[in-house]
């Protein structure tokens, strides 16, 4: 009984602390959003997106408006968001988004994270040739009709559409992402989150004991405040 406490304990403490960082990365990304377009969400689509999938993670409604009310306030700081790459172990290549009030902070720990691991940052745009920009749409398949829905959108730049557990996932280039969030906002689907996502191009096969570096890897970087998203081409 008591080491099944402990680990029901340990894995509620795993899923509070996700939803913490996710809680602490949304709201950072509505403090942006409120700088660069204004607290409206109905003419700052960034803030409705960021809104949106606030809601997708059952972010309290309460943190939301204080998130807003905090990015009016001159005394909050901006952000700068700087994309980091590199190469962990094994070859792995790593790409970093993060939203900083401190760039030299941010630099020095990825430096810290990639060289305690056996890997690198490397120089800007080093990556753009494994990884590709992309919309990703996420909906909840229930009442939808796949084949429906596909007809529906191809037309805004709706590259691939499929289900996963229980959800629709829809794909668009970079430079579709506006167009597809407004037709879906047109049709009044409920969409659960809208994001930007690196996709790669090619994947790496590692071993279990590689995979292990890379996992260990990420998870310290995504332990840092600074982070926003990390993306990986480990297979």
């Amino acid at each position: 009984m008591g080491r099944a406490f402990e680990f029901r304990k340990a894995r509620k403490f795993k899923r509070w602390d996700k939803m913490s960082k996710a809680f602490s990365r949304l709201g950072k990304e509505i403090v942006m959003a409120v700088k660069e377009g204004g607290p409206n969400p109905e003419g700052n689509a960034r803030l409705r997106t960021a809104i949106q999938n606030a809601k997708g993670v059952n972010m309290p409604k309460d943190r939301v408006e204080a998130a807003i009310k905090r990015a009016s306030s001159k005394e909050e700081n901006n952000y700068d968001e700087v994309v980091y790459e590199g190469y962990g172990p094994h070859g792995i290549a790593i790409l970093v988004e993060t939203a900083t009030d401190n760039l030299n902070r941010t630099i020095a720990n990825m430096r810290v994270y990639f060289s305690r691991a056996g890997g690198a940052v490397g120089k800007t745009g080093s990556l753009d040739f494994i990884f590709t920009r992309k919309g990703i749409f996420r909906l909840p398949a229930e009442g939808l009709n796949l084949e429906e829905l596909e007809l529906e959108l191809i037309d805004f730049g709706a590259e691939d559409i499929y289900e996963h557990e229980g959800e629709i996932i829809i794909e668009t280039a970079f430079a579709d992402f506006g167009p597809m969030q407004k037709a879906l906002e047109e049709k009044g689907l409920p969409v659960t989150s809208a994001e930007l996502q690196r996709i790669p191009n090619t994947r790496t096969e590692l071993t279990d004991e590689q995979a292990e570096d890379i996992e260990n890897l990420i998870e310290k970087i995504e332990e840092d405040d600074d982070v926003q998203a990390v993306y990986h081409n480990m297979a």
